[in-house]
């Protein structure tokens, strides 16, 4: 058992391990203490002294429990368990001295605040202040702060506890903030007034305990008690990371990160954040149907009876998008395979196998990053891929984890070893002696989308497999799309890759298959949410609800199911996606045997077992691929734009804007003449 020692709170003794702080110690005995700078996943700065506590025995005074560890307290006559005590008259007269001088300064904005109803400062006025101020003076003002179109800055609130500042510099891994200044001319800014140049900065937002960082798209729009809050799962990587979807009426209003520690801990990227204006954007409401070239609005049988007319006639095929949940995949699926048809998920051509869950999930948990010694990348950009993932390789990076990356070389916020850019670099890894003390480090191989796309896609899928048995590593295969997990355990997949599902096919049924270019000759059936390539390629539109406004289920990157939870309607005439499929089928005379989502699940776990386990990752059985030649090519990292990576994106007229200053600050410096 790991060693404790007894320490007494507030008369009652527990046991606790000596490393924690006073404040981890109080909340394992189930006693709150307020705070404002102290945050379990930064470092501590003890600015505020909110979370004062008496040290009985010590000295005269309250001791700050964020800053001093168990180990640190002596202990009480005759040997007696060291006392803290939280409630005492020191400690009270304490915490209402540092709540009224925070106020001083503090302007008396609440009517007006976008905090307010949720404002840690509130709160524990309110539990741990007094009701009246000695201070009759002016109060400091101070100038607002320009940190994009994402944080709007209110910095006469600021409290100086400097969580922002620790969050970028320790978590986000941008040196754009800081505090300058000493006494009341201390202030939170920016290096040169830069804008944050950050697809995590979001997270900001919620780690300010008052009003001084705000949610700029979503200011002035909606009060927290006016929102219904759905806990459900993102999609716009596949790291899937827990949400809280807040409604106001039909409309998305903002989306909040949960916390989940095996996924994505407390943090969110700011696209998962921020897309939410693109829900509401370039929608399709209502079927259509192509005639002389044109698409014309159409009722729901008239678009079914043509699309069922379309799908008997000839060989059909279909294509399951990066957005698709697991349902409306196992639905077409079987609705395809049925008319004698092929499905094909993989349509950004990853040679990812069929069959072989650990050659396509991996057998690596997110958690393992924690406590790497070594992580190897390859062809893989985690920043762009899943910048939630990219942080905890950072933490890890922190702790002394030696990082190589054999790829483009990029900025990942931390230092790595570059090993290589091409195949060659990858080769000669895998084919290292490897060191017995190297093997008995823990240790994980991340493969990235970009690595396994080309037409050598599984001979570097099974040198990467070869590499991490080598090293005793375990794999993470770090998808792009949230769907594609998902869509391969249920089999939506063709031997040969996506030229061979679409080889001859009379018929493309396009399930939201966005990142494709369907070539002429085909008839298409587009079942999506929005006006995109597919739809714009398309014979017969079937508009389609998209992931706030369904129940559906997603199979992350490290292959956990987990439950998205419908948030809102779908706009207009917009139908779940399992339902279209299911009225289509019945139209088709070859109809799916289930009338219901309940009924739909059964039959998916009867065939998926290890579906009906959510929020479990499997042990997947290790089966390496047979290595075969590498071509001589260097890797491609598969996403160009972050904040464009599918239609829901491409509809957000802010995740425009943030391309646009991305585009901005990449291009080359002009010297002035």
């Amino acid at each position: 058992m790991a060693d404790t020692r007894t320490i007494k709170i507030d008369g009652i003794e527990i046991d606790v391990d000596p490393n924690l702080t006073l404040i981890q110690a109080c909340e394992q005995a189930g006693v709150e203490i307020p705070r404002f700078c102290y945050h379990e996943r930064l470092s501590i700065a003890g600015n505020c002294r909110m979370c004062l506590v008496e040290v009985v025995g010590g000295p005269p005074k309250p001791a700050a429990s964020c800053a001093m560890q168990v180990k640190d307290l002596r202990p009480g006559p005759e040997g007696a368990p060291p006392e803290i005590r939280t409630n005492s008259p020191m400690v009270k007269k304490a915490r209402e001295g540092v709540m009224e001088f925070l106020l001083i300064n503090h302007p008396l904005d609440c009517p007006i605040c976008d905090q307010g109803g949720e404002c840690d400062l509130q709160d524990q006025a309110m539990a741990y202040g007094v009701d009246f101020s000695r201070y009759r003076e002016p109060k400091r003002a101070s100038e607002e702060l320009n940190l994009g179109p994402l944080v709007e800055t209110h910095m006469t609130r600021c409290i100086s506890c400097t969580r922002c500042v620790r969050f970028t510099t320790e978590v986000a891994g941008i040196t754009q903030m800081g505090q300058t200044g000493r006494g009341e001319d201390s202030e939170i800014t920016s290096y040169l007034n830069e804008t944050l140049a950050s697809n995590l900065q979001g997270n900001i937002i919620d780690l300010c305990p008052v009003g001084a960082l705000v949610s700029k798209p979503y200011a002035f729009t909606a009060r927290p008690w006016e929102l219904t809050k759905t806990e459900s799962i993102d999609v716009m990587d596949a790291l899937c990371s827990n949400i809280r979807v807040d409604t106001k009426g039909r409309e998305v209003m903002r989306i909040m990160p949960r916390n989940h520690d095996g996924v994505n801990e407390e943090w969110i990227s700011d696209k998962s954040r921020f897309v939410w204006d693109g829900l509401r954007r370039q929608r399709l409401d209502r079927p259509y149907i192509r005639e002389n070239g044109k698409l014309r609005p159409a009722s729901w049988p008239e678009a079914l009876t043509a699309a069922a007319r379309a799908m008997r006639g000839g060989k059909v095929a279909g294509l399951v998008g990066d957005l698709a949940p697991v349902e409306a995949a196992f639905s077409l699926k079987t609705l395809v395979e049925g008319l004698g048809g092929s499905v094909e998920c993989r349509t950004d051509g990853a040679k990812l196998p069929a069959g072989n869950r650990s050659g396509y999930a991996g057998t690596a948990r997110i958690e393992d990053i924690d406590n790497a010694a070594m992580i190897q990348l390859i062809g893989t950009n985690p920043r762009e891929e899943a910048p939630v993932l990219n942080a905890r390789i950072r933490k890890a990076w922190a702790k002394g984890a030696q990082i190589g990356l054999v790829g483009e070389a990029v900025d990942l916020t931390y230092d790595y070893a570059h090993v290589g850019t091409d195949r060659a670099a990858l080769e000669k890894l895998s084919s290292r002696e490897i060191s017995d003390e190297t093997r008995d480090r823990p240790s994980v191989v991340i493969v990235g989308q970009g690595a396994i796309r080309e037409a050598d896609g599984e001979a570097v899928l099974a040198h990467a497999m070869k590499l991490a048995e080598n090293s005793n590593s375990k794999l993470l295969i770090l998808h792009t799309a949230a769907s594609r997990v998902g869509a391969m355990d249920v089999g939506a997949v063709t031997e040969g890759g996506l030229p061979a599902a679409i080889d001859g096919a009379e018929v493309i049924f396009n399930l939201g298959a966005d990142e494709v270019d369907i070539a002429a000759g085909p008839l298409v059936i587009y079942q999506g949410s929005h006006g995109d390539r597919g739809a714009h390629r398309a014979d017969i539109i079937l508009p389609a609800a998209c992931y706030t406004e369904e129940n559906g289920l997603f199979v992350n990157t490290e292959g956990r199911p987990q439950l998205a939870m419908r948030a809102n309607f779908a706009p207009g005439e917009a139908k779940e996606n399992w339902a279209i499929l299911r009225a289509l089928s019945a139209e088709l005379g070859q109809t799916l045997p289930w009338d219901s989502l309940a009924g739909l699940r059964r039959a998916l776990v009867a065939a998926v077992p290890h579906l009906a386990r959510i929020d479990e990752v499997p042990e997947n059985e290790w089966q390496p691929l047979a290595a075969a030649a590498l071509g001589r090519a260097g890797f491609v990292n598969p996403i160009a734009d972050f904040y464009l990576t599918n239609p829901i994106a491409r509809s957000s007229p802010l995740m425009g804007e943030l391309s646009r200053m991305a585009a901005a600050r990449r291009a080359p410096a002009i010297a002035a003449e």
